[in-house]
């Protein structure tokens, strides 16, 4: 499994529900590696989507502790236990973490890459992923240059679980 977040200096990923920046590049990025994938996310992600609707192009897993809670075209599931024999049906590398925070913290544990997009400044954030750079158990593998989007600086950096 693998989770995929853009994350700032102090690994921030989002303030009053909402991401830090939107990068239309980032999107592009985001949307390239999960087309035809399936992602995992929280019911208060999928609330901050357009209409609140799933991801068009990807089986879409939602995380929601509300036994009566229903998305069309989305898969639910109610607890980790249900989550994690749902996941049973797909292969591991196909299935992408997508946020928010708490479904992060739930499932770094099951993922053996992180995809980031690491942003070079300090937003301020009230939810945050966990420091890679800080966890032994992690290594970057890969970093992309820097890129700048107005006046944000950028780059894409994959760590791999030990």
């Amino acid at each position: 499994m693998k989770c995929i977040v853009a994350a700032d200096k102090n690994w921030g990923i989002g303030l009053k529900n909402e991401l830090l920046v939107h990068i239309p590049e980032d999107m592009k990025n985001f949307r390239r590696l999960t087309i035809g994938k399936v992602v995992v996310l929280g019911r208060k992600t999928l609330e901050t989507f357009p209409n609140g609707r799933p991801l068009s192009g990807r089986t879409n897993i939602i995380m929601s502790r509300n036994k009566a809670y229903t998305v069309e075209d989305a898969i639910i599931a109610h607890s980790e236990d249900e989550l994690m024999e749902i996941l049973k049906q797909y292969n591991s590398d196909e299935v992408f973490v997508i946020g928010g925070g708490k479904i992060y913290n739930m499932l770094l544990p099951y993922c053996d890459e992180a995809i980031v997009t690491r942003l070079d400044y300090a937003y301020e954030a009230d939810t945050h992923f966990p420091d890679l750079d800080a966890d032994d158990n992690w290594v970057v593998a890969e970093e992309s240059d820097e890129m700048i989007y107005f006046d944000i600086t950028y780059r894409y950096v994959t760590y791999r679980r030990k």
